[in-house]
């Protein structure tokens, strides 16, 4: 065999050795008054926070403005009239059911979904979850009209200058955490230019659980621009089940030798279930002054976190902080 054969060979050894000892750290987000703010909009408490400098009235419009679209693209798109009574926890919850039948010529206001919840009607609950799925890979901009885009995107920035950049920088972050900027010299291109990233330290995944039914959290992803960051297989709700529950299939989902786990989030449910499963939690608050929130939060903060439960003090040293 050729010397550069049998570089190349321990060359592949190595980067798939590295491959293995990688981190995967799942990052398990709340969503409303984390990622996003629309409850403190609407009873006023995020202006309060601010002492009289926000006007707090704006901020309940803004709130209103928010539920309106949420739900005409909930109804509109969404099925959600049709199975707002159905709530499972995730889309793939009915997929057992899903006999994968061709859905481009489907009329789902005609197949007779109703009562009660039997095979028949699990399978047509099974058939809306993946035209939801679908819809929500496709992403916002395919779906609506140009008059509806115009509407989200001046509701969007307005909500943004009003939240100081809450919703931007959380964006910003999510996509810092998904590894969108992460150091070029980590990724390797194949021969066919394909990117890989066997030898990053770290595999991060974006885990939303939320106390709200799926349907409307999926569409509030859409909306608030979380979609590139979080897939639809890893929006939860914990509307009947609970965060604890769900925390549990979590873990049973993505546990492994190099898995850490991090909770993000501003309520005491996500707080006893982060203590219950001994997982870091880092709790966001609102108020101008503090460091945990949007902007605010950096990935080095959030490595002291892993520090103090996994022991990787070095985690972030090289992340960017911005």
């Amino acid at each position: 065999m050729a010397e550069s054969s049998i570089i190349s060979d321990q060359k592949v050894e190595a980067l798939a050795k590295k491959g293995m000892d990688r981190i995967k750290k799942v990052y398990v987000w709340d969503m409303d008054e984390t990622l996003i703010l629309l409850k403190s909009l609407l009873n006023g408490t995020y202006a309060q926070a601010f002492n009289g400098l926000k006007d707090v009235q704006k901020g309940i419009e803004l709130g209103k403005m928010w539920e309106k679209h949420i739900l005409k693209i909930c109804d509109d798109l969404f099925f959600y009239e049709q199975i707002e009574n159905y709530n499972k926890p995730f889309l793939d919850a009915m997929s057992q059911y899903d006999d994968g039948l061709d859905l481009s010529n489907y009329d789902f206001n005609q197949d007779g979904f109703s009562p009660p919840s039997d095979d028949v009607n699990k399978k047509k609950l099974a058939y809306r979850h993946r035209a939801i799925a679908n819809k929500y890979k496709q992403g916002l901009h395919n779906i609506l009209d140009q008059e509806m885009i115009n509407l989200w995107e001046e509701l969007y920035n307005l909500t943004d200058e009003y939240t100081d950049r809450w919703l931007s920088s959380a964006r910003a972050f999510l996509e810092q955490c998904s590894g969108w900027k992460e150091d070029p010299t980590h990724c390797l291109a194949s021969a066919d230019g394909i990117i890989n990233h066997t030898d990053a330290k770290f595999e991060p995944i974006n885990v939303l659980v939320t106390s709200g039914s799926l349907i409307p959290s999926l569409v509030k992803c859409l909306l608030f621009r979380l979609d590139n960051s979080i897939t639809h297989e890893n929006v939860y709700s914990s509307w009947e089940a609970g965060k604890p529950q769900c925390f549990q299939w979590i873990k049973e989902r993505f546990n492994g030798p190099n898995v850490h786990f991090c909770v993000i989030g501003d309520g005491w449910e996500e707080c006893e279930g982060a203590q219950a499963m001994q997982w870091p939690f880092v709790k966001i608050g609102m108020h101008p002054g503090g460091d945990h929130r949007f902007p605010g939060l950096t990935l080095r903060t959030l490595g002291y976190y892993f520090a103090v439960v996994y022991g990787d003090p070095d985690a972030e040293n090289n992340e960017d902080e911005s």
